[in-house]
Formats: C-alpha cells, sequence, structure tokens
C-alpha cells in the first residue's frame, strides 16, 4: 500500500461520524466488483479499519483472477465469480452478509462501449440477482452504485443537477448500455424496496478520481496522469470545451459510506455523491495537471489537441456535468473537502509510488 492510499483510507475513517462507523459493527460486507477502481478502495478501507469498525469478513468477488485483480488486501476474502452467471451459494456463509456495495459494472466510456452486454449484464441482472438473493435475509445496508451519467444531457436550467431532474438520455447509442441499465438499475431498487422492504440506497457518482485508478481506464484523469509520469503529451480528443466537477476518492468514498450507513429511511434514498466546484472545462483541467506536473514530477510535455481515432468517441458525451450536493449535505452531512489541485498532486503522488515500487526504487 503506497503512503498516499494509506493517507486517503485514513481521511476516509476521519470523515465519518461515531454513529455511521457504528452501523458496521459486527458486519460482513460483500463487495462486488472489489478489483475496480472504487471497488479496490472500498475493500482496502473495510480490511484496513475491519478491527476499528468490528467488520467480522470483508468478501470481494470479481470476474478477474487475483493475481489479475493486483495487490488487494490480504485479509479480504477474494471470489472469482461472475455475478451474473454465478451463485453466490459457493461463498461460505454468504447469506450472512449484512451490508452489500454493488459496484460491478464497466464504468470507462472506452470499455463499456467496447462491452455493451457485459455492461448491461452487471448493471441489471447482476443486480436483480444479489436482490433476489438477499431479499429475505440480515442486510442492514444494500447500496447500489448508479451514475451521474444517467442524467445525460441537462438543459442549462438544471445545472448543478440535483436528484429531483429526471435525465435526457438516448435509448440507443454507444453510451447506452450504460446509462439506461444504470437508469433500470435505480427501478429494481424502487421495487425492492417497496415490495420487500430491502434496505437499499442509491448513489450517483461524479467524475471521480485517485489512488485505484488503473492508467489504462481510459477516463481522462487517468490518461493524464499516464502521460505525465510517462512524459508524453497531454493529449485533448475534443476542442476542449466541455467542462466537468472532480471528485477525489477519499471524498467519494466517505459520501458512499455515509450513504450506506443511512439506508434505513423511509423512502428509497438517491444521493449526487460528487464535487460541485469547480466546474472546469477539458482545457483547463489539462492545464492544472501540465502546471502540477512541471511543479513537481519534472514534467516537460505540452497540450495539443487530436482527433480521436473512434468515430463515436464524443457520440452523446454531454457537454457539462456539475452536481447539486443539497440533498446530500443535509441528510448525510457530506462535505468534500480536497480541492482539485491537491487531488491531482495525490494522484500523481500515487501513481509515482506505484512506479518506483514496480522498479525496486
Amino acid at each position: 500500500m503506497t503512503n498516499t492510499l494509506d493517507q486517503d483510507l485514513e481521511r476516509i475513517y476521519r470523515g465519518l461520524t461515531e454513529t455511521e462507523k457504528a452501523d458496521f459493527q459486527d458486519s460482513v460486507i460483500l463487495i462486488t466488483g472489489c478489483a475496480g477502481f472504487l471497488g479496490r478502495i472500498v475493500s482496502a478501507y473495510f480490511s484496513r479499519y475491519r478491527d476499528e469498525l468490528g467488520v467480522r469478513r470483508v468478501l470481494g468477488v470479481d470476474t478477474r483472477a487475483r493475481k489479475e485483480a493486483g495487490d488487494l488486501s490480504p485479509s479480504l476474502e477474494y471470489h472469482r465469480l461472475d455475478i451474473v452467471e454465478d451463485s453466490l451459494e459457493t461463498i461460505s456463509d454468504s447469506r450472512q452478509v449484512t451490508h452489500v456495495l454493488h459496484m460491478a459494472s464497466i464504468a470507462s466510456p472506452v470499455f463499456y462501449r467496447l462491452h455493451p452486454l457485459e455492461t448491461l449484464g452487471a448493471n441489471v441482472w447482476g443486480l436483480k440477482n444479489l436482490l433476489d438473493y438477499y431479499r429475505d435475509g440480515f442486510l442492514r445496508g444494500f447500496l447500489y452504485f448508479s451514475s451521474s451519467e444517467i442524467y445525460g444531457e441537462p438543459p442549462p436550467k438544471w445545472i448543478p443537477t440535483p436528484e429531483s431532474y429526471r435525465g435526457n438520455v438516448p435509448t440507443t447509442g454507444p453510451r447506452s448500455c450504460y446509462d439506461e441499465s444504470k437508469r433500470f438499475g435505480e427501478t429494481l431498487c424502487y421495487y425492492y424496496r417497496q415490495e420487500y422492504r430491502m434496505p437499499l440506497a442509491v448513489v450517483r457518482p461524479f467524475n471521480t478520481f485517485g489512488p485505484g485508478m488503473s492508467p489504462e481506464d481510459g477516463r481522462v484523469t487517468a490518461d493524464f496522469g499516464r502521460s505525465i509520469l510517462t512524459g508524453r503529451d497531454l493529449v485533448l480528443y475534443s476542442d476542449g470545451t466541455p467542462t466537468r466537477t472532480f471528485c477525489y476518492i477519499s471524498d467519494a468514498i466517505t459520501g458512499y459510506l455515509k450513504a450506506l450507513a443511512h439506508c434505513s429511511t423511509g423512502r428509497l434514498p438517491i444521493w449526487n455523491i460528487g464535487s460541485a466546484e469547480p466546474e472546469v472545462s477539458m482545457e483547463k483541467l489539462a492545464g492544472i495537471f501540465l502546471k502540477t506536473g512541471r511543479r513537481h514530477f519534472g514534467y516537460s510535455g505540452r497540450i495539443r489537441k487530436e482527433i480521436s481515432g473512434d468515430p463515436q468517441y464524443l457520440t452523446d458525451n454531454p457537454s457539462r456535468r456539475c452536481p447539486d450536493l443539497t440533498l446530500a449535505e443535509r441528510e448525510l452531512g457530506y462535505h468534500p473537502r480536497i480541492s482539485l489541485e491537491e487531488g491531482i498532486f495525490y494522484y500523481l503522488t500515487h501513481l509515482k509510488e506505484e512506479m518506483d515500487m514496480t522498479h525496486g526504487k
């Protein structure tokens, strides 16, 4: 575990209230997609603070073999399992799970456009399998990871975008496999909560980045991070004007775990989790990476623009994405702490630490 990641886990722990921490006392945690970006950090957190939280077991499932998943905590009970095709019955005492975080999904546009049916499967059939398996169980919380992409392209009056906005998403197109399956996943949660009184909640993540994100992920922060550490130019595959807000991983995970600890509210709770500011263009984001790289990492590249070799790269790509966090602030006490500049520095530091460890430095 790198120094940066260890500090992130500590921030997450400090960011939860004592009441929220107590919700995990005597718990058995199941994390689907534990080898993915978010899953890796959640798994590391529960493994690192297992004793302090009173967690009995941490179960992780993923379709990748453990050696393919890389350096996961040795205390994580890792199972290679496809939640769409395989049964959880193969996991000892899986019926004793108290908390589920359903994070199994292909989230990078580069990859979900290559694997649309697998993306649909995890978000719909995998979710339904989990809901059916645990609907009569001992659950204290079940958190479904939806996405800010369910909003599609909001008109300007709906930015910042609240949870009440119903979305503007095409049902057919290169991104529909992800956007629409996440929307349907929320519908499944709504009816399972209504029919079976399951303690379900939904989070809609907004552009999270940081340690745990592979440099090969395909999302813009990963691309820029890899370029800084390898000395390559920062390449924009658009005109640089689309805008986003970006949330550092420790802030995001803190929000998700707050949500998991608040699954018992009367309605189906749905919360935006991300950073509300600053909303920056892709060109400005590249500029922050450039400045940070030059100041701290000896970077000497430049920013340039290219046309992507993928003709559908920008199809249905939202021009803006910015969350209204009022609901999460009021109901969860959620307040992101890490600035964009700090987060970029931490992420690049983590990548450098991993590179040095790989090369034995």
